[in-house]
């Protein structure tokens, strides 16, 4: 991913988010159950982080799971933001609109950075993660998720031949997401310490493949791909792609299963107190030893016994 290359429309992200924001709580179960998920990854850090940001924010999903001060991760005060001011407006009381991509915090602010399915909306995606390693604390953890590339495979087929099909074309109908194999290396370049990137997978079964998109639409998920057509998707386009999306994926009971992929993300700003890797030639013990076995040096074949 280049760093100047806009992806997506950063406007038409907020303007979905305002959108989506009066009627987010009727919406809002995969932010819900992502939260959840993040928070029990939380509970497993034996550490405290009075100081932390909540950034993507929605309307506050991350913020009602953590609680304060006996929730995951003993946090005393929470920072939320988001892109959305009317997201940030209803997420409660210590908010502020801010671009993940432009972070209005000095240095070594938080001693924990969250982010609950928004990143995925970024840009310039490894600018935006070395201006949280920044926002850290030394030894302070960052902690995300975000949707990946195998999001909405089903929809993304559906599209792709209904629109070949009834327009003679093919345009991005659903915004494009990173690789999992990628995130990991883009942790190390923004200079995380022990990085991890791993992935999950929630499969939603829906009645209607019409119900999917209107709940894209309502959760402020609908598509922001920067090179997308203009303009309403044809009626016929859309008949079209429900009808292919139920002959391709329905069960026998008439549902269609709805895939997300969930990638988390885990780093930890560098510090001196941190596990070091140790030097080549420091063991002191071998591991021939260990295993009981005999070492062979480098381009010695082994003799038979």
């Amino acid at each position: 991913m280049s760093d100047s290359y806009e992806v997506f429309n950063r406007q038409t992200v907020r303007r979905h988010r305002d959108r989506a924001a009066p009627r987010l709580d009727d919406h809002d179960f995969l932010f819900r159950e992502s939260a959840e998920r993040l928070c029990d990854r939380l509970l497993d850090v034996k550490r405290t982080f009075p100081m932390a940001l909540d950034l993507g924010c929605h309307t506050g999903q991350l913020a009602r799971v953590l609680g304060a001060g006996d929730g995951p991760g003993g946090i005393e005060t929470l920072i939320q933001c988001d892109l959305s001011p009317a997201m940030a407006k209803r997420a409660g009381p210590l908010v502020l609109a801010a671009d993940e991509e432009a972070l209005p915090f000095a240095g070594e602010t938080f001693d924990l950075i969250i982010s609950n399915l928004s990143l995925h909306w970024v840009n310039d995606l490894p600018g935006a993660l070395a201006q949280i390693r920044h926002a850290l604390k030394p030894d302070g953890l960052f902690l995300a998720s975000m949707l990946g590339g195998e999001t909405l495979t089903e929809l993304r087929r559906a599209l792709a031949e209904a629109e070949i099909a009834e327009e003679d074309g093919l345009s991005p109908r659903i915004s494009p997401m990173a690789e999992v194999r990628d995130l990991g290396g883009l942790l190390l370049r923004a200079g995380f310490a022990l990085p991890v990137a791993d992935t999950d997978t929630l499969t939603v079964m829906y009645e209607d493949p019409m119900k999917l998109m209107a709940d894209l639409h309502a959760m402020g998920e609908a598509n922001a791909a920067a090179e997308s057509r203009k303009g309403f998707t044809r009626r016929g386009t859309l008949m079209a792609a429900a009808a292919r999306y139920r002959e391709l994926f329905a069960d026998d009971g008439g549902r269609v299963p709805a895939t997300f992929q969930i990638i988390t993300l885990t780093g930890w700003a560098p510090d001196p107190s941190q596990q070091q890797p140790l030097k080549p030639g420091s063991a002191k013990a071998r591991l021939a030893d260990a295993l009981d076995t005999v070492e062979i040096s480098a381009g010695e074949k082994a003799k038979p016994e």
